[in-house]
């Protein structure tokens, strides 16, 4: 390119220098998935495993909203585990049972540590560092015991914790979320006031003394390992109502959602004007598709069911803080603050070579002479004695060498120097998306072969990958109208003319048939 030209290029194209891609994203980008929608599915799915993001793609193929740039809302809590939690679960079966449903059931056993935040999806395994690092400084003075006083009123029934327990639960929080403005860049909130651990939250006040006896049946003595989780959840839905399909349904007509045992709708209460009686419109969570579906299908939810979890941070019993480093924390950090790294590489190296060998990425070639000067093109940039020169700066700054002189170039022409733009940035476009290329094949044509050198160039495997020219994909009659097929150059004036060609490379038996065919119907002879 010309220096003028050069200079644009290197403006407008501000490439990412030294990316490195995680490795859950790798076997989705060999797909072929972009970046963000690939980023948005590990993203929804907790970054587990690259399989389950696969599988999320795969059901949200027809989501209206795949390519818009939502972030998922993330929010960290104190849960308990082990005795404690089975008795507080069975609290909420039977404070359900006898007092009716209440707010509190909406979601599990907890203690807010940071209410809801956003975070930008290609920066959600650092709030998984900051979580770590949270952990870790506060590890050594977390209480070994957490106490819990039961407090009521006329609408809330809950444990509080008071005392230095809970200045210690509220510093880790602090932490947590100063890491995360660090390291994520996200604006989190740490719970500064009265931690509690919700019980019952807007029922009606004859029940407060079904509930309140319900509560003094639960056990405090035991002792409970405690874990800090962070969670996710569709920011979109929600105000909206949880339903859970509990049968297989099968669209009778276009506007309808398939239904599956199992699935999660998202209903908004307000938008139901266009509904029939005993039909809902609603999006599928598994899907992303909006539709009708009966009403009757399906059973109400509750609201964090539809949340995903990330990563778990165990606040062990034991104060022995060198037989937890001797242990690894005993699957605390290995097992469950990063459990996809083990258990994930060989399924994942499987992944993707499998998925390497199905993906095909089509590129169209960049602008062509003729299509910017017309079909006389070649006389606008030809001396009398046949020699090429440049008469306007979107002409390529030279041609390559052909046996036959200038003329062939005709009805072969080579890309426009925003042709040449175009094909550069569509190769740096791939670099930055990460995507990897394992073979190009390219039409004979110069256009498609300038434009296949020129993306590898910027992909930094013009030397390592060679250009399989194929006549198979050569397309002729749609832009020219010419009675004769042109001449092309040859594999030999191709690599004269410094493009990397596999010589080696021999066409498939029916591409061969194809140019065949073109050239008898241009004889007359079909």
């Amino acid at each position: 390119m010309a220096a003028g030209e050069t200079q644009l290029y290197a403006k407008v194209s501000n490439k990412l220098k030294g990316r490195s891609t995680p490795l859950l994203l790798e076997p989705l980008l060999a797909m072929g998935f972009p970046v963000h929608t690939a980023l948005k599915a590990l993203a929804a799915t907790g970054r587990k495993t690259a399989e389950e993001a696969l599988v999320w793609l795969h059901d949200h193929g027809n989501d209206p909203s795949l390519d818009d740039p939502i972030p998922q809302e993330y929010a960290l809590f104190l849960c308990p585990t082990g005795p404690l939690l089975e008795k507080l679960q069975e609290f909420w079966r039977e404070s359900k049972r006898q007092c009716a449903k209440n707010r509190a059931h909406e979601v599990f056993p907890h203690v807010t540590l940071c209410d809801f935040f956003t975070c930008e999806d290609q920066r959600v395994e650092c709030l998984y560092e900051a979580l770590k690092r949270a952990g870790d400084r506060l590890l050594g003075s977390f209480p070994t015991a957490v106490p819990l006083a039961l407090h009521s009123s006329i609408s809330y029934l809950g444990f509080f914790v008071n005392g230095s327990p809970a200045d210690i639960i509220r510093e880790f929080a602090m932490t947590f979320a100063t890491e995360a403005s660090l390291l994520a860049d996200c604006s989190v909130k740490p719970c500064t006031k009265q931690l509690h651990l919700t019980l019952a939250h807007k029922f009606y006040p004859h029940h407060q003394r079904t509930l309140e006896q319900l509560a003094r049946a639960i056990p405090l003595g035991h002792s409970c390992q405690w874990t800090a989780a962070l969670y996710s959840r569709d920011m979109r839905f929600v105000h909206y109502q949880t339903l859970r399909a509990l049968f297989q349904y099968k669209p009778q007509n276009v506007d309808e959602l398939t239904l599956s045992p199992g699935d999660y709708i998202f209903v908004d209460p307000t938008q139901q004007d266009e509904a029939s009686e005993g039909w809902v419109i609603g999006i599928s969570q598994r899907t992303g598709c909006r539709g009708f579906l009966p009403e009757n299908y399906t059973d109400r939810a509750s609201e964090s069911d539809t949340w995903v979890k990330h990563r778990m941070y165990t606040f062990s019993l034991s104060t022995d803080l060198n037989s937890r480093k001797d242990s690894e924390a005993s699957s605390r950090c290995s097992g469950e603050f990063l459990p996809q790294t083990a258990r994930s590489l060989s399924s994942l190296q499987a992944l993707q070579a499998t998925v390497a060998r199905k993906s095909v990425l089509v590129v169209r070639h960049g602008e062509r002479v003729d299509q910017i000067f017309g079909k006389s093109w070649l006389q606008q940039c030809s001396t009398p004695d046949g020699k090429y020169y440049r008469p306007d700066l979107n002409f390529p700054c030279s041609l390559p060498r052909r046996s036959r002189g200038i003329k062939d170039f005709e009805n072969d022409p080579p890309l426009s120097s925003c042709g040449i733009f175009q094909s550069r940035i569509a190769g740096d476009a791939l670099l930055d998306s990460g995507i990897r290329i394992s073979s190009v094949f390219a039409s004979p044509a110069l256009r498609c072969v300038q434009t296949a050198k020129l993306i590898l160039e910027e992909l930094k495997l013009e030397k390592k990958i060679k250009i399989r020219v194929e006549p198979g994909i050569f397309e002729w009659t749609k832009w020219e109208a010419g009675k004769t097929t042109p001449t092309l150059m040859s594999l030999e004036e191709l690599k004269e003319a410094n493009f990397n060609i596999d010589t080696d490379y021999r066409s498939l038996p029916w591409a061969c048939a194809s140019v065949k065919k073109i050239k008898r119907k241009e004889n007359g002879s079909w």
